[in-house]
């Protein structure tokens, strides 16, 4: 029997199935003896498209996130390997009885991509134990060259978001490939970042994550920064309170911190070979955001020329507090940092234009 994921796959013509179980409503505004029947015209909710492309962990994972939080009417897969890529699809299909409705499609061709309002991209080589993340630029570059202009000419309104890391080049890449404006193409930086930073400090504390305002800014990687000077909870500075109960506290400790914070997503990788669950829930928040027009304020990779000493001459990506809407970043928040904290931002900024500009885009 030929393996199938729709009956008319099988030889079953769908036509208008539907009608042998469903007779349409007599209007009532009509006599009986008229014999007036309605039929429901089409459903005019403009449906919301996202696509991802890389069928890998951390794609199916943001893809399964998206599903699941019913932030999407179709989504479109796209992977280089057409038999995973056909049976991660089937695999969700089959839950279709425990899901919200939406419509699964992939294909290894992009124009199954065309007219999405949020493109995903996750395809890349994936980080091997011990590789820091710009390690990976080279062997991305070349794929992206293929993929965001052939994302962009199917879908020249949508949102881009960049996954692959190093995420604050590649989405550096993207925006120049696009063509597209900078407040459309965004990465999803140290959104993730700032979850594991909120986590460990909501364990010490022992309150819940989602009260910690704590944000790792920068280079999503070594460089990254965390904002000690605006840490709080419940409108509280936890610095100050935490360096006034436990002398410990001191810059060594911060720092022992920060590189945990850093080091966190090796140690998972170490573990179990890569990173998939936290990033697709980080990516489904920021999908949210975007698609449902929050204005939720999020640690996101824009283009942050001109912001704290940065040149205005450099174009390089990396995270800050960004506005997400629905078109995109809505803005950037003025943080008040510390001069150290400034300078390790600029010092981070340094390091990502640098690996930007042996680009040549």
């Amino acid at each position: 029997m030929k393996k199938a994921s729709s009956l008319s796959e099988l030889g079953f013509d769908a036509g208008d199935a539907s009608s042998g179980f469903f007779r349409p409503v007599s209007d009532s505004s009509s006599s009986a003896a008229d014999g007036v029947v309605v039929t429901p015209s089409a459903h005019r909710r403009r449906l919301t498209k996202v696509s991802v492309i890389g069928a890998g962990n951390v794609g199916m994972a943001i893809a399964q996130t998206i599903l699941t939080r019913d932030l999407a009417d179709e989504i479109a897969l796209v992977d280089a390997l057409p038999d995973k890529l056909r049976g991660e699809m089937l695999d969700l299909q089959h839950a279709a009885a425990f899901l919200p409705r939406t419509r699964l499609v992939s294909d290894t061709d992009m124009s199954v991509t065309r007219g999405s309002d949020l493109a995903i991209v996750t395809a890349g080589a994936r980080q091997i134990p011990g590789e820091t993340r710009l390690n990976l630029l080279q062997r991305n570059v070349a794929l992206f060259r293929k993929i965001v202009p052939a994302l962009a000419e199917q879908s020249p309104d949508a949102l881009l978001l960049v996954v692959s890391n190093p995420v604050d080049v590649l989405t550096y890449v993207a925006w120049k490939l696009s063509g597209f404006p900078a407040s459309r193409v965004i990465g999803s930086g140290t959104n993730l970042d700032s979850s594991r930073f909120r986590f460990l400090l909501a364990e010490h504390l022992d309150v819940n994550a989602q009260d910690v305002q704590a944000y790792m800014v920068g280079e999503h990687g070594d460089s990254s920064v965390a904002v000690w000077s605006s840490v709080s909870v419940a409108g509280m500075p936890v610095l100050k309170s935490l360096q006034q109960s436990h002398s410990s506290f001191d810059e060594e400790a911060l720092e022992g911190i920060r590189r945990a914070v850093v080091d966190s997503a090796y140690e998972v990788i170490s573990l179990k070979g890569y990173t998939s669950w936290a990033i697709g829930y980080s990516v489904a928040s920021l999908a949210a955001s975007l698609l449902r027009d929050q204005r939720r304020i999020h640690p996101v990779s824009v283009l942050a020329r001109g912001f704290h000493g940065i040149p205005d001459e450099n174009d390089v990506f990396l995270s800050l507090p960004a506005r997400l809407g629905r078109a995109g970043v809505q803005g950037v928040a003025e943080m008040e940092l510390t001069e150290e904290e400034a300078k390790r931002l600029r010092r981070s900024a340094k390091t990502l234009w640098e690996n930007c500009q042996l680009l040549g885009l």
